[in-house]
């Protein structure tokens, strides 16, 4: 089973595609789509949309997993996160994936073990699930932490 973890943002996405076996994971790739933040908008989705669609043509993955949205303390920032997920989540079902939605707290507990861990703890836990991977950057690694979270918390099925 191979499932691409998502990690949408309008500045940066990240993405990471595993291969889950039972409970065996292996890395098969990850990397970041990043936008230039002085071009309008809309082709900045543009963008994100057709990299992840170059994503899903390349790897073929079985399914999709993303974290769920979070409320920020402003309220700009969080539209700008809602496009962002919305242009990545439309590539998803345009390549007919599902996508299945996490909570960051499950993302981080299925990781590390808990619920309140930081980028440092979760990127050091991906070194010994994932050996050998080299990651892109913090936006891959937390991509990456999403599709094994999804293969933890939703199987094989």
């Amino acid at each position: 089973m191979l499932i691409l973890g998502l990690d949408p943002s309008l500045s940066c996405t990240g993405w990471g595609l595993i291969r889950a076996e039972g409970s065996r994971l292996s890395h098969i790739a990850n990397g970041e789509v990043k936008t230039d933040a002085k071009a309008p908008i809309a082709e900045r989705l543009h963008h994100l949309h057709d990299a992840i669609r170059a994503v899903i043509a390349a790897y073929a993955p079985d399914r999709a997993a993303a974290e769920e949205i979070f409320v920020n303390k402003n309220p700009q920032s969080t539209l700008k996160l809602a496009q962002a997920r919305g242009a990545v989540l439309a590539a998803c079902a345009a390549g007919g994936l599902t996508v299945n939605e996490h909570a960051a707290r499950l993302v981080k507990k299925a990781v590390v073990g808990t619920g309140g861990a930081d980028k440092a703890q979760v990127q050091a836990m991906l070194k010994v699930l994932l050996p050998g991977a080299t990651i892109e950057g913090a936006d891959a690694a937390d991509a990456l932490a999403v599709a094994i979270a999804d293969a933890h918390l939703k199987g094989e099925r």
